[in-house]
């Protein structure tokens, strides 16, 4: 064979190589530059997964708690710590005095006889509140009371019946009270008395804790700051929902409870233990206290 002929495919077969090694090194330089892209796919996401957390709601700032107070001093009288005498009742050990209190519907009432029957004193409604309007009406009865009661021999105490909605109209009946009593001998306590009233036109439906609370302080600091003797009047039920106590502890305490057992944890001032008492000058029922000097 000539020399000449087999040259040519040499050469070809130099070039096939060459072009093989060549392809061979550009598809490794590839698949080098590859591995850092793969190896951030779902491998590795697996290994170091991100959490996302769900968007939460906003919330309210917490409403600011009531302060807490020590309560007001405990009751020095329990169950046992009373008997009827006679007509009324009275504390076992220790002094007691008697007394009633009294609006236009006891009507006419004859002083003398109540005073002869063992009463020592009365508390007289000088005016109230409309449930419904919200006007101020003087009772009808109060200044006859006054002078009648005093012509008597009874020490005299009054109170207001209350349907304030806010403190600014509890010191309305403050001064409003210290307008009438002015002119006349109070020698017991002058009472901020309010009850709630079931009626659906009520406009003290909607009381709440803290603004009762707010209205008796307003009412006691203003009788107080004239030089009278303040007394906040409630019954069991509104003092465990409707007023803070603590906050009131300053002043003497009138309770509303019809039974002859005393079971109020708290000191007490005076004690409205019937309804529906009987007695003599006075027609028809008529509330009955206890009133305690000593504590």
């Amino acid at each position: 064979m000539n020399i000449m002929d087999t040259q040519p495919k040499a050469n070809l077969t130099v070039i096939l190589e060459i072009t093989v090694l060549v392809l061979m090194v550009i598809l490794a330089v590839i698949t080098m530059l590859s591995i850092p892209y793969f190896s951030k796919g779902p491998a590795s996401a697996l290994r170091n997964p991100t959490v996302t957390q769900a968007p939460t709601e906003p919330t309210q700032p917490p409403t600011e708690p009531e302060p807490t107070l020590p309560p007001p001093d405990p009751n020095p009288y329990g169950p046992l710590d009373f008997q009827y005498k006679g007509r009324y009742l009275k504390l076992i050990d220790g002094e007691s005095i008697t007394g009633i209190d009294i609006s236009y519907h006891q009507k006419d009432i004859d002083f003398k006889k109540v005073k002869a029957s063992g009463v020592d004193f009365v508390m007289i409604r000088i005016a109230y509140r409309g449930y419904e309007s919200g006007k101020i009406v003087e009772d009808t009865y109060a200044r006859t009371y006054l002078e009648q009661a005093k012509e008597a021999g009874l020490d005299i105490g009054v109170y207001f019946f209350s349907q304030a909605i806010t403190p600014e109209e509890a010191e309305e009946e403050a001064y409003y009270v210290l307008s009438i009593i002015k002119d006349y001998d109070i020698t017991m306590p002058v009472v901020y008395d309010w009850e709630k009233v079931s009626a659906d036109s009520a406009r003290t439906n909607y009381m709440d804790r803290r603004t009762l609370t707010d209205c008796s302080r307003v009412f006691l600091e203003t009788i107080e700051a004239a030089g009278y003797w303040p007394m906040l009047y409630f019954n069991r039920r509104q003092s465990e929902r409707l007023l803070y106590l603590s906050e009131l502890k300053d002043y003497d305490f009138w309770l509303a409870a019809y039974t002859d057992r005393m079971r109020f944890p708290y000191k007490i001032k005076m004690w409205q233990y019937t309804e529906s008492g009987r007695v003599p000058g006075v027609e028809g029922d008529c509330d009955i206290n206890i009133f305690f000097p000593d504590t």
